[in-house]
């Protein structure tokens, strides 16, 4: 049976939040991915932005579990998760140069199943092999300013398109952009390609007709708007969104899935190695242009 991954994925999905005493609480989302440890015993790692956290004074933070009843409905059950130590120290891991952060948790015998398996998050060609680039839609899942899809907790489903070129390799871009309205409680929410666009189909069948040198049959072109279910990875999570002269753009930045890789790595090995992202991204004949992380905050 073939995984749909929008579907799994508003499974594993989480609201974050941390009540500050005043009427007002911090949000963010994250997602659990099914990551065993190296001697292969199962573990389910929450996963979201790493300013998420370090946002939340406090020692702990709710985890918005969901509870299917049997008659088909379901109920918001959140719980307590930990993430400092009687020291303030964070109990959390992040990424030492991305906003990424991991935790491993002990969670609800059904949320611990609908964890994504560490594979589905993409690899350093994963873009490359799926020909991804410029002007192809992907799903977004969050909170926005804490609000859920309805009354038993889920995330809300959106989707955008890539909006800045080239999204890879990680080294040189770590991040791109992503044309949609990102909002305070967005924050750690995976971004992700379930189906194929239909240009990215429709392309993918020119260019294998022409590989073949022979005209796109109708066959072809007609098979270009089925779904591809090949193509379907987590290609990463939204951190920030981007501001100019304190106006929002309605644009978010995804920090690419191979940093979330990383940061799980660390959970074993604190020391494991992590992508050195090259200094001269972006410099040309001397000149920096400005990036959009220069002019991003975290929402």
């Amino acid at each position: 049976m073939v995984m749909d991954l929008s579907v799994e994925l508003i499974h594993a999905t989480v609201q974050l939040e941390q009540p500050l005493g005043d009427g007002t609480r911090t949000v963010g989302t994250g997602f659990l991915i099914e990551a065993p440890t190296p001697d292969g015993k199962p573990r389910t790692v929450l996963v979201t932005a790493n300013h998420v956290f370090e946002r939340m004074p406090g020692p702990e933070a709710r985890i918005g579990y969901r509870i299917a009843n049997p008659d088909g409905s379901w109920t918001y059950s959140p719980q307590t998760l930990k993430i400092r130590d009687a020291k303030g120290g964070e109990l959390w891991t992040h990424h030492p140069s991305r906003d990424v952060a991991a935790i491993t948790i002990t969670a609800p015998e059904e949320f611990a199943k609908a964890a994504i398996p560490q594979g589905w998050l993409a690899a350093d060609d994963t873009f490359a092999r799926n020909n991804v680039t410029a002007g192809d839609e992907l799903m977004a899942l969050g909170f926005p300013r804490g609000l859920a899809a309805n009354q038993a907790g889920f995330p809300i489903l959106r989707s955008g398109r890539i909006a800045s070129y080239p999204v890879a390799p990680a080294n040189i871009f770590p991040t791109f952009l992503l044309d949609f309205s990102v909002f305070p409680g967005n924050s750690g929410g995976p971004v992700f390609m379930t189906t194929q666009s239909y240009r990215h189909q429709a392309r993918a069948a020119t260019d294998a007709a022409a590989d073949a040198s022979t005209p796109t049959p109708a066959a072809a072109v007609a098979q270009a708007t089925a779904p591809d279910v090949g193509g379907q990875f987590i290609a990463g999570l939204l951190t920030q969104q981007v501001e100019l002269n304190k106006e929002r753009l309605e644009i978010g930045i995804v920090t690419h899935a191979k940093f979330i890789r990383e940061t799980i790595a660390r959970l074993d090995d604190p020391f494991a190695p992590v992508t050195t992202v090259r200094a001269d991204a972006g410099v040309t004949g001397g000149a920096k242009a400005a990036s959009a992380e220069e002019a991003a905050s975290p929402e």
